[in-house]
C-alpha cells in the first residue's frame, strides 16, 4: 500500500499531438483545467464522472498561427462569470477565450516575438512576458504600460494581487520587482536563466533556474532559502494552498514534490522535458511533458490509477532510454558499475539514482519510499568511455550530433549534423555556406561545436548556447555578451532672488483654492466631503508668482561674469526685459516680438550654472499665447527642440533650480493650446523624465513634477488613450513613494482623481496597481484638510 503522503499515477490524458506546454487550473467547471501544446491548440479537460475517474476534453481552442507557449486564467467577473482563458504563443499574439467558444472572443497584439509567460491579477490584469525582452500590462483589449528593463527573453512573470506589485524573471538570470509599471528592485543570485515563478504569499515567492535551484525570496530582497535536489534545468513551480510546500518539473524528467522545505518524493516521466505543472482544486497535481501527454498525480487512494495502469506507466518508464549527455545521471564508466545484486541494498531517500550493468546494458534505478523498492526507470545509452552511443539520422546519413540553430529567437531554426571524426572548422565553414551566413560567425560556431561535443560534460550548457524551450544544444551567432539625491533649494539664502519662490502653502484652508489661494471655494466647515471641488480638473494648473526687478537684477548681476561668448549686449538685456514686462503684465500695450522670442530662445541655452534667471523668464513667457504658438508649435521643429531642452535640463545629475524651472516651464506651456498640443505628442519622454525626480529630495521639485502630472491628467481626462492614462497612474504612484511635501501630495491626489474619474477602465488598473492601499494614509490628514478631503474622494471612486 502507498505511504498516505506519497503521490500515484491517477490518469494520463492524451489528446495534444505536440508537447504540452502549460497548464493552468479553471475556476469553472469544478475541478477542470486547461492545457495549450505546440500543436497550435488549447484544451479544457473535465472531470469524468465514470468509474475510471479520467478528464474529459470539454472543447479544443485554436486561433494561434504557431505554437503556444503558455496559459493563464483570468478570474470571473460581471461581464464573464466564469471567467476567460489567456493563451501566448509564437506569433507574438496573446488570444483570450470564454470557456465555451472555440474561437478567440478577441486578440492582443503588441509584443514582438514570441508570448511566453502570462498571469492575472485583480479586475482583469493581464502581465505577458516575451522573448522581446518585454513584459506588458493589459486591460480590457488594451496595453496599459511596457515593462522595459530586461536585456534578454523574460521567461515568467507574476502578479502579487494584493500589494499591486509584478514580478518578471529572465534569462539575463534577474527577477524584477515593479510597482505601478516601474522597477523598484532587481533580485540577483541565480547563475542562468530564471524560467519560473510563483506566490507563496503577498511578501514572498518562489523562482527556478537553468541552474537547477529553486529559490525563495522576500519582495524586500533577501533570498530566504535555496533548494537542490534537480539535476538539470527547472521549468515550472506552483505552490499548494499552504503556501509552504510546491511542486516543481524540469528537463531532468522529473517532478518533485517539496514539504517542510524538502524534496519529499520525485516521480520520473517517460519523456525527456516536463515543462509545465498545476495544483488542481482537489490537491491532485497534473504535469504536462514533450511527449503530449498530461499526467495526474494524487496521494489519495481513491483517485490512484488501477494496479495495472499503474504497472503499465512503471513499464513505460523502464523501457526510456536515458542520454547521458543530458548530465542526469554523472559520468559513466561501464567497467565500474556493479551488477544487480546492488538493489538488494535499501535507498537512502526518495528518488536516489542507481545505475548497475545488466550484461552489455546499463540499467538505471530509482528508489521509492512509498514502495520501499528500486523501480526502472530506463537503459542508459552511451557512456563516456563508450563508442557504441546512438546514432542520429538526419538527411539519410548517420551522425553522432545534429544541433539545432537558431540565427535568432522565433525565426527559422536550421540543423548542424557533426560526427566526433569531422573536423570543427570545416563543418562549420560548410554550414554557413549552405545557409548563406555571413563568414564572420566561423569561429563562434566551429568553438560552439568544439565545446558542445568534447566529452560528455555535465549540467547546462552555457546560456548563450541554451535553446529557447530545453535550453540545450542551440547556438545564437549574434547573442552579446544611484543616483544622489540633491538638497534643498540652492538659492534659499542668497536673499534676493529665488526662481520660483512665493508659492502659496500656507493660505487659510477652506477660503483658498486648493491650487493659487484664491478666494474661489468654500469654508470647509460648510461643505461636506461628498461635495466634489477637487477633480477632475482639467484646465491647466501654472507657475505665475515673478518679481520681474529681482529676475533681471540677478541676469545682470551673473552676465558680468558670464564668458565672453555668453555675455549680453546692454541692448539684448534690454530686448529681454522689455520681454519680461509684456508676458508679466496682462494690461502691457507692448506684445512680444519675433526677435525678443528668438532672444529668449537663444539666451536659454547659457551654460548650466548661470542660465537658471533665463528659464525663470522662459516659464513666465510660455503663457503668453503668442510665446506658446511660437515656442510650442508655430514651427513642428521648433516645438520638439523646446521639449528636448527642457528635457536635457531634467537629467537626474542636473542642477536643482534648473530642474524645478524646466518642470515649471512644462506646467506652464499646458496654458496654451499649442503647447498642450505639443506635450500631449511627447507625453511618453517628459513623464519618463519627469519620473526619474521622483527620488530628488527637494519639495519644490516635487510639486512642479506632481503638477505636471496633474496637467497631463486633466488633459487625457475624456479621453480614450488608456494607455497614456497608464502612465499618469505609473507616474503619480511612484511619486506618491517618496515625495512627502503635503502640497505636492495633494496635487497628486488630484491627478490620479483626475484620471480614474468616470473612467471603469482606468479604475480597475488603479485597483490593479495597489493605489488604493497606497493613498489611505493619506485620509486622516487634517492639515492642510484638503489631502484628507481629496483623498477620501479619491477612494470614494476606487471603490
Amino acid at each position: 500500500m502507498a505511504s498516505p503522503n506519497s503521490y500515484k499515477l491517477s490518469c494520463s490524458i492524451p489528446g495534444h499531438e505536440m508537447d504540452v506546454r502549460g497548464l493552468s487550473a479553471a475556476f469553472f467547471p469544478d475541478g477542470a483545467f486547461v492545457s495549450v501544446s505546440r500543436d497550435r491548440t488549447g484544451r479544457v479537460w473535465v472531470p469524468n464522472a465514470s468509474p475510471d475517474r479520467g478528464f474529459t476534453e470539454m472543447h479544443c481552442m485554436t486561433g494561434h498561427q504557431n505554437f503556444v507557449s503558455c496559459v493563464c486564467i483570468i478570474a470571473p467577473s460581471d461581464t464573464y462569470p466564469r471567467g476567460l482563458i489567456a493563451t501566448g504563443g509564437n506569433d507574438h499574439n496573446i488570444c483570450v477565450f470564454t470557456l465555451d467558444q472555440p474561437q478567440p472572443l478577441f486578440t492582443l497584439k503588441g509584443h514582438k516575438n514570441t508570448v511566453c509567460t502570462l498571469s492575472s491579477g485583480k479586475f482583469g490584469t493581464l502581465l505577458s512576458g516575451s522573448w522581446d525582452t518585454t513584459a506588458k500590462v493589459w486591460l480590457n483589449e488594451k496595453c496599459m504600460m511596457t515593462l522595459q528593463g530586461h536585456t534578454a527573453a523574460v521567461w515568467a512573470v507574476v502578479i502579487l494581487p494584493e500589494q499591486g506589485l509584478m514580478l518578471s524573471g529572465s534569462a539575463d538570470k534577474t527577477i524584477k520587482l515593479w510597482k505601478a509599471g516601474r522597477c523598484e528592485k532587481t533580485f540577483t543570485g541565480h547563475e542562468d536563466c530564471v524560467r519560473g515563478l510563483a506566490v507563496v504569499s503577498d511578501m514572498e515567492f518562489f523562482s527556478c533556474s537553468n541552474d537547477t535551484s529553486i529559490r525563495r525570496w522576500l519582495v524586500t530582497g533577501e533570498c530566504v532559502q535555496v533548494y537542490y535536489s534537480h539535476t538539470n534545468y527547472i521549468y515550472s513551480l506552483a505552490v499548494f494552498p499552504n503556501g509552504q510546500d510546491f511542486v516543481s518539473t524540469g528537463e531532468d524528467r522529473t517532478l518533485r514534490i517539496w514539504k517542510q522545505g524538502e524534496c519529499q518524493q520525485t516521480i520520473r516521466l517517460p519523456a525527456q522535458s516536463v515543462w509545465c505543472c498545476c495544483i488542481l482544486p482537489n490537491g491532485d497535481i497534473a504535469v504536462g511533458a514533450s511527449d503530449g501527454l498530461i499526467r495526474v498525480f494524487t496521494e489519495v487512494e481513491d483517485r490512484m490509477a488501477s494496479p495495472q495502469d499503474l504497472q503499465a506507466f512503471e513499464d513505460e518508464l523502464s523501457k526510456t532510454t536515458i542520454d547521458p549527455k543530458t548530465g542526469d545521471l554523472g559520468d559513466i564508466k561501464m567497467e565500474d558499475l556493479p551488477g544487480r545484486d546492488h538493489l538488494d541494498e535499501p535507498g537512502n531517500r526518495d528518488g536516489q539514482t542507481r545505475l548497475i550493468k545488466e550484461g552489455q546494458k546499463v540499467e538505471a534505478y530509482q528508489w521509492s519510499v512509498a514502495d520501499s523498492r528500486w523501480m526502472k526507470i530506463g537503459d542508459v545509452v552511451g557512456g563516456s568511455n563508450q563508442q557504441t552511443s546512438k546514432k542520429v539520422n538526419y538527411e539519410g546519413k548517420e551522425y553522432d550530433f545534429v544541433f539545432t540553430i537558431d540565427i535568432n529567437e522565433g525565426g527559422p531554426s536550421m540543423k548542424l549534423p557533426y560526427n566526433v571524426t569531422d573536423d570543427p572548422w570545416l563543418t562549420a565553414h560548410n554550414f554557413l555556406q549552405k545557409n548563406e551566413l555571413s563568414p564572420m560567425f566561423l569561429d563562434q560556431v566551429a568553438n560552439f561545436i568544439i565545446e558542445n561535443t568534447k566529452g560528455h560534460t555535465l549540467g547546462a550548457a552555457p546560456p548563450s548556447a541554451a535553446d529557447p524551450f530545453t535550453g540545450s544544444g542551440r547556438y545564437i551567432p549574434v547573442a552579446a555578451d544611484n543616483r544622489a539625491g540633491f538638497g534643498a533649494d540652492p538659492f534659499t539664502g542668497t536673499g534676493r532672488y529665488i526662481p520660483g519662490s512665493g508659492t502659496p502653502t500656507g493660505a487659510p484652508v477652506g477660503v483658498a483654492d486648493p491650487f493659487t489661494g484664491g478666494g474661489a471655494y468654500s469654508s470647509a466647515a460648510s461643505r461636506q466631503t461628498s461635495t466634489n471641488i477637487y477633480f477632475p480638473k482639467t484646465d491647466g494648473v501654472t507657475f505665475e508668482q515673478a518679481n520681474a526687478t529681482q529676475i533681471m537684477a540677478k541676469l545682470r548681476e551673473l552676465n558680468g561674469g558670464a564668458p565672453g561668448e555668453y555675455r549680453l549686449s546692454e541692448e539684448v538685456l534690454g530686448s529681454l526685459e522689455k520681454l519680461l514686462v509684456s508676458v508679466c503684465d496682462p494690461c502691457a500695450s507692448e506684445q512680444p516680438t519675433t526677435e525678443q522670442i528668438s532672444l529668449l530662445w537663444k539666451t536659454s541655452h547659457w551654460p548650466e550654472d548661470i542660465v537658471f534667471p533665463v528659464l525663470d523668464i522662459l516659464r513666465l513667457a510660455v503663457r503668453h499665447p503668442q510665446v506658446n504658438e511660437s515656442l510650442c508649435g508655430g514651427d513642428a521643429d521648433d516645438g520638439v527642440a523646446l521639449c528636448n531642452h527642457l528635457l536635457s535640463l531634467m537629467k537626474p545629475q542636473a542642477r536643482p533650480a534648473n530642474q524645478m524651472l524646466a518642470l515649471r516651464t512644462l506646467c506652464n506651456c499646458f496654458s496654451g493650446w499649442r503647447g498642450r498640443a505639443l506635450l500631449l505628442a511627447q507625453r511618453e519622454a517628459v513623464l519618463s523624465r519627469a519620473a526619474d525626480l521622483c527620488s530628488v529630495c527637494n519639495k519644490n521639485i516635487h510639486i512642479a513634477l506632481a503638477t505636471l502630472v496633474l496637467n497631463y491628467a486633466g488633459s487625457l481626462h475624456g479621453q480614450p488613450d488608456l494607455e497614456a492614462k497608464a502612465q499618469c497612474l505609473s507616474v503619480a504612484s511612484a511619486a506618491l513613494e517618496s515625495v512627502q511635501d503635503k502640497e505636492a501630495v495633494f496635487r497628486l491626489l488630484v491627478a490620479l482623481g483626475t484620471t480614474v474619474a468616470s473612467d471603469q477602465t482606468a479604475q480597475d488598473l488603479a485597483k490593479s496597481l495597489g493605489v488604493t492601499s497606497q493613498i489611505a494614509k493619506y485620509t486622516s490628514v487634517t492639515d492642510p484638510a484638503k489631502v484628507g478631503e481629496c483623498c477620501q474622494l479619491v477612494l470614494k471612486e476606487l471603490q
